[in-house]
């Protein structure tokens, strides 16, 4: 609760009931006669108001509004390249499954995924592997935007609904093509293996050698380079 005074009327009210009185005894128009008054008027809302003090009364204090949950910011990985694959790789795939609910088609649904899954894979081994961003510059600068934008003109003359020349046309080309994207998309992931693929090689290699000299083993086990 807080505590407030609240002032009496009655000094205004005495001000007020001094100047009608005044009024009707003197003219209000000579200068000294105001003054007169003015000054009559200050004493007499002073002396009244240390007759009537008011008083104190408890009002209850409104409560301060609770402030809006802030959301939390998403964390960074603090380096800017990273950060901007993430926002790229979730608005791809945010893209891809906006079409692939879009489009009907069973076959395409299929090849959507297959990019899709591969996609969610490549960003997510280069966002823990950077330093492998530069081996998926032309998938993030071409393939990627160059897939998205042939889905979108398929999605969009699919919904036209008519048959014609370059309608049809366009879509069967799109078609025959996105087998071929899928194997792209898969190709990029597999080659972001490649040094690891070389490094396991190379171990077994060495492994091979060292049993073959205990004399464990027999037959040298093949292994791609």
């Amino acid at each position: 609760m807080k505590k407030i005074v609240k002032k009496s009327p009655v000094p205004l009210y005495s001000v007020a009931a001094l100047w009608v009185i005044w009024a009707l005894l003197f003219p209000m128009y000579r200068l000294g006669n105001f003054i007169v008054l003015t000054a009559v008027s200050l004493l007499l809302y002073k002396f009244m108001s240390k007759l009537f003090k008011g008083k104190i009364i408890e009002v209850e204090e409104p409560k301060p509004e609770p402030k809006p949950e802030e959301k939390p910011k998403p964390a960074g990985s603090g380096n800017p390249e990273i950060d901007k694959l993430m926002r790229e790789g979730d608005r791809a795939i945010s893209e891809m499954r906006r079409l692939n609910e879009s489009i009907k088609d069973e076959t395409i649904s299929r090849q959507i995924n297959e990019m899709e899954n591969a996609t969610i894979k490549i960003f997510d081994h280069v966002m823990q592997n950077p330093n492998k961003l530069p081996q998926i510059r032309r998938f993030l600068n071409y393939y990627l935007p160059t897939s998205l934008k042939i889905l979108n003109a398929y999605d969009r003359m699919g919904e036209q609904g008519i048959h014609g020349e370059n309608i049809d046309g366009t879509m069967g080309k799109i078609e025959a093509i996105l087998e071929t994207i899928v194997q792209a998309f898969h190709k990029q992931l597999d080659a972001l293996f490649r040094e690891e693929a070389l490094d396991i090689a190379t171990d077994i290699k060495v492994m091979e050698t060292l049993l073959v000299r205990e004399g464990i083993g027999g037959t040298r086990m093949e292994t791609g380079s």
